[in-house]
């Protein structure tokens, strides 16, 4: 194996500049400048007070530049300081923008509580590395550019604007002050940035502590994990399950249960111990990046060595990015690879071992969604198992991760039947070690309370969710004219209201887009739930991990679910059931912080400085879902950072407790320890 690439080679300027800020406001040279169903007023420390309604998506203020836009290139970062002047917890957006930009911009947002301050931060710079000339980069959602390449402009900013997103209330929060930042800058040089990936799946033009040069520093590396695992002091009083063995001792059952205690949600684990499911997703040894059409991105790549060439694969799934219509492309999976390097042929087994004494080492007690079944099925550590609707989707729906699966068809409950069948040849369904199954992932429910009921009548006639919404309204209207009469619409049967698809005036119809609306979201939940407690009566149905949803998902999910999921990707856990909702805990399947300080390009969906402050907020979360008196767990995504070069939607995020050569963080391993060590006091309120 032979490095083609200095670490380097390609810098033409580095090194720290004066730290220095620029006075965005208070200042002169900008104003405030209110958003639709807003208002703002100075007070006497010209702090912008804005208060929020509810009639327009993004309520808050524009700070803008009186004399236009301005050049930020010198500029890191940009901070602006805020207050939630309100009497409930406010997540508060930031976005800094061109004039007229249409796509992606730098921005963030930040979860305060009444009353709190926080500063809230924007990249200004995709990555700490800037090109000198614009060279076209594909398959990811980080990448150096040059200044003024790419859909925002650094030496054209033009506004800043902080804002709440969708708020159901009227709200109000202060903009303190606004400073561009100064930080070191590197610029690399275009002309020889390729190949920017070494034989280690790293990127070749920087250096960082814990990266590896030679297949030595693996070994070097493997050598102090084993020292450090045999010295860590075992975390007190834990049962075999990770449950609190010093703790209240309930009812066993020999499976995974929920409990609430004094207040408090509680899962409890098969001996009857309290349990707090701290846990991390995606626990596996894959890492495959689209290599075909990038080839030149590569210093290597293992063409004359047969002992890697079991890591090349071919992938055909990219729901977005560059590869999304590419068909099946070709893969090669750096993670494995460098296992190979590090622990030899057998390499499979001694990290599957690894794996759960490091889960144990490290204060972590679940292995979550989408993980290897051969590591959990070791049956040494609790785990989730995932199930996957499929059928037909409702046409008239939309959502990042595609169209909306339809309940009321019959391939939808059959498939659930299938896979809960696969689960019981596998054994999951009476194992004591899976706390439960979640079903499906970040749904499209839409908008609002009636978008999926819009959905379905924008359909086809054949449909069946649409077949069921005509089939509730018959029920309701007895008549197509009673329909025409309450909907201002001129249906002559039942077969046209199918045919048409297009949505009356929705002042008219909307109470019965909203019932139709919850009348989906119950058939969902109602339907996975009939079907998982048949095939696994003991095991927790956990719901689908909601992202977007209007509170009648969150109530349908209350009424059937065991513990409603959510994934939270901000610096405190932000969700909770409506008013309305019945009394059911909660987990976090989801939430993450990435930094640019270890070489790689994007952070992750919350951005940190570094990798100690990414630590910090990795125990300020934790702490929120302790305190929460519904949330029963969270877990962590991912196990492993995300390729260099992205995975087949172009995600490349820092977002793992391992880098790609197997290197554990040990700022967020500390941190995870350190939570752990007290998380059940903290909980039960000792």
């Amino acid at each position: 194996m032979k490095v083609l690439c200095a670490a380097l080679s390609c810098v033409l300027v580095s090194g720290p500049l004066y730290a220095q800020s620029l006075c965005l406001w208070p200042s002169d040279a900008s104003e405030p400048r209110k958003h639709p169903a807003s208002e703002c007023a100075l007070d006497g420390q010209r702090a912008i007070q804005v208060t929020t309604g509810t009639g327009y998506e993004w309520p808050g203020i524009t700070l803008a530049f009186r004399s236009g836009p301005i050049d930020l290139a010198e500029y890191g970062t940009l901070q602006v300081k805020v207050s939630n002047t309100c009497d409930r917890t406010l997540n508060i957006g930031l976005s800094v923008k061109n004039k007229g930009q249409k796509g992606s911009s730098p921005g963030g947002s930040l979860t305060l509580a009444p009353r709190a301050q926080g500063i809230l931060t924007a990249h200004l710079r995709m990555t700490p590395w800037v090109l000198d000339k614009p060279l076209e980069l594909v398959g990811m959602r980080g990448f150096p550019t040059a200044f003024g390449d790419g859909t925002f402009d650094v030496r054209k900013t033009a506004e800043i604007h902080v804002f709440l997103t969708q708020p159901e209330r009227p709200a109000s929060f202060a903009v303190l002050s606004a400073d561009a930042r100064k930080e070191p800058l590197a610029m690399l040089a275009s002309d020889t940035f390729l190949p920017f990936v070494d034989p280690f799946g790293q990127f070749a033009h920087a250096d960082w502590p814990g990266k590896v040069h030679a297949e030595a520093d693996l070994a070097l590396s493997k050598t102090a994990e084993a020292v450090w695992l045999t010295n860590a002091p075992a975390l007190p009083d834990r049962d075999r399950w990770g449950g609190w063995s010093a703790g209240l001792r309930l009812r066993a059952t020999g499976h995974f249960r929920t409990e609430k205690v004094d207040g408090k949600w509680w899962l409890v684990d098969p001996d009857g111990s309290l349990f707090f499911s701290h846990g991390v997703d995606c626990v596996h040894m894959y890492g495959d990046t689209g290599i075909q059409y990038r080839e030149r991105y590569f210093a290597w790549l293992p063409d004359q060595d047969p002992a890697f060439a079991a890591f090349y694969g071919k992938a055909s799934w990219a729901p977005h990015g560059f590869y999304q219509d590419k068909g099946t492309f070709r893969t090669f999976d750096f993670a494995r690879a460098n296992l190979l390097r590090k622990y030899g042929p057998d390499w499979k087994s001694v990290s599957d071992d690894l794996t759960h004494r490091r889960i144990r080492a490290w204060g972590l007690n679940t292995i979550g969604n989408w993980s290897d079944t051969s590591v959990y099925l070791m049956r040494r550590t609790p785990y989730t198992a995932t199930l996957h609707t499929s059928g037909p989707r409702i046409e008239g729906s939309s959502g990042w991760w595609g169209k909306f699966p339809d309940p009321f068809s019959q391939a939808f409950a059959d498939s659930i039947r299938r896979q809960a069948s696969t689960h019981q040849t596998s054994g999951t369904t009476t194992d004591p070690w899976c706390i439960g199954y979640f079903v499906d992932n970040e749904l499209s429910w839409g908008k609002d309370d009636r978008d999926l009921a819009r959905a379905s009548l924008t359909s086809p006639a054949t449909q069946p969710a649409k077949l069921a919404f005509r089939a509730w309204l018959e029920k309701k209207y007895a008549t197509p004219d009673a329909l025409n009469t309450a909907w201002g619409t001129a249906h002559p049967s039942w077969e046209a209201f199918l045919a048409s698809t297009s949505i009356p005036d929705e002042k008219k119809c909307g109470d019965d887009l909203t019932a139709f609306h919850a009348q989906i979201a119950e058939t969902y939940f109602r339907t996975i739930r009939d079907t998982l407690k048949t095939a696994a009566p003991d095991k927790l149905y956990l719901g689908c991990r909601i992202a977007w949803g209007a509170p009648s998902v969150y109530r349908a999910a209350s009424k059937y679910c065991d513990v409603v999921s959510v994934n939270t990707y901000s610096h405190t856990v932000d969700k909770d059931l409506p008013d309305g909702s019945e009394d059911k805990p909660m987990i976090n399947g989801e939430f993450h912080f990435g930094a640019l300080d270890r070489g790689l390009f994007h952070t992750g969906l919350v951005a940190t400085e570094s990798q100690a402050d990414r630590a910090a907020c990795y125990s300020a979360f934790l702490s929120s879902c302790l305190s929460h008196p519904r949330y029963v767990g969270t877990h962590w995504f991912q196990w492993r950072d995300q390729p260099l070069t992205g995975r087949g939607d172009g995600e490349n995020y820092q977002i793992g407790f391992l880098t790609v050569t197997d290197q554990p963080y040990p700022e967020l391993v500390e941190a995870a320890r350190t939570v752990s060590a007290t998380m059940y006091e903290k909980r039960y309120g000792k």
